[in-house]
């Protein structure tokens, strides 16, 4: 990893929703001074960094332009945003095949150019393809993350933070496991201003917990059934991602990471919180987890693997 260096690139592969939607939020929060915009349609890549061009005078001082696969050679982050998007009545591990077979073109394309930075993965089901990537890629897997529960878990406090009509940011909870529909919610862990959250509410009242979980859970469903798609939460959290990251701010975020023993999972990506730093996973945290937590998180983790081993068998 290129710690000593006064320029800062990101190269995003992907000029959907949610790779245009995360480059116009780097370009509005002062980020960094180089972006690339990669796409199988290079008119449209072209476009869209002239549309942030033209918005620089009002934004933050940075080079934008539409390149190449050798562009990532000098990236400090590479972000994959492309793929097959989840349509209106699929769930997230309906894009499996797909997806892991349009990465294994991209992450060998990347690597040949010799690049040497970190990977940050957002394409659904982002926790196999973080694995993908990870395979395909060869580097580290501290230097592969995927935006596993980010979104999730903010999901999660926003919906937490306006039942108690308090500041989101104040709220502190995680969602662990898939990001999907088998992820859980950590209520153990759950608090807001220290306080926990299972004891700001009366025990009649506790069906709202589940409500909230359940709009958590579904929210993508409820989004894409009513605009077709989503992307600036997803953004917003990208962007976070890429600030711990750059920043060195050795921030605890909830992301797609390798399970070496953690949770008592081996082998797999899945959502858990860990230490951001320069280098990537710094540490994955483990959480102290109630017995029905840990058997909902080995159960997401069974499901991931179910979904994720036939594939992988037929790309090899």
């Amino acid at each position: 990893m290129k710690n000593e260096r006064y320029t800062t690139r990101v190269a995003v592969i992907g000029t959907g929703f949610v790779g245009t939607s995360y480059a116009f939020s780097l370009l509005n929060q002062e980020v960094v001074n180089e972006l690339v915009l990669i796409d199988l349609n290079k008119e449209k890549a072209e476009g869209e960094a002239r549309d942030l061009n033209h918005g620089m005078p009002f934004g933050s001082a940075m080079k934008i332009w539409a390149g190449d696969y050798e562009d990532c050679r000098e990236a400090d982050l590479v972000v994959i945003t492309a793929g097959a998007n989840q349509k209106s009545g699929e769930t997230r591990l309906d894009l499996v095949e797909k997806n892991v077979n349009i990465f294994k073109g991209i992450v060998t394309s990347v690597m040949e150019n010799g690049f040497d930075g970190l990977f940050i993965v957002a394409t659904n089901p982002v926790d196999i393809l973080s694995y993908a990537t990870w395979k395909f890629s060869g580097l580290p897997m501290e230097s592969v993350i995927g935006s596993g529960t980010i979104l999730d878990t903010a999901r999660l406090r926003y919906l937490i933070g306006d039942h108690f009509q308090v500041d989101s940011r104040n709220v502190h909870a995680y969602i662990l496991g898939e990001h999907g529909d088998t992820e859980l919610p950590v209520w153990s862990h759950a608090t807001v201003s220290s306080q926990p959250v299972t004891k700001m509410i009366a025990e009649d009242e506790m069906p709202v917990l589940d409500e909230i979980f359940t709009n958590v859970r579904d929210a993508a469903y409820h989004i894409i059934n009513r605009k077709g798609a989503t992307y600036y939460g997803i953004a917003m959290g990208l962007v976070r991602l890429t600030k711990a990251i750059l920043r060195n701010e050795l921030s605890i975020l909830t992301v797609s990471t390798l399970m070496q023993g953690q949770y008592g999972l081996h082998d797999i990506y899945i959502g858990a919180p860990a230490i951001i730093d320069r280098n990537g996973i710094r540490e994955i945290v483990e959480l102290n987890l109630t017995e029905v937590e840990m058997k909902q998180m080995h159960h997401s983790a069974r499901t991931l693997r179910k979904a994720m081993e036939p594939c992988f068998e037929k790309v090899k």
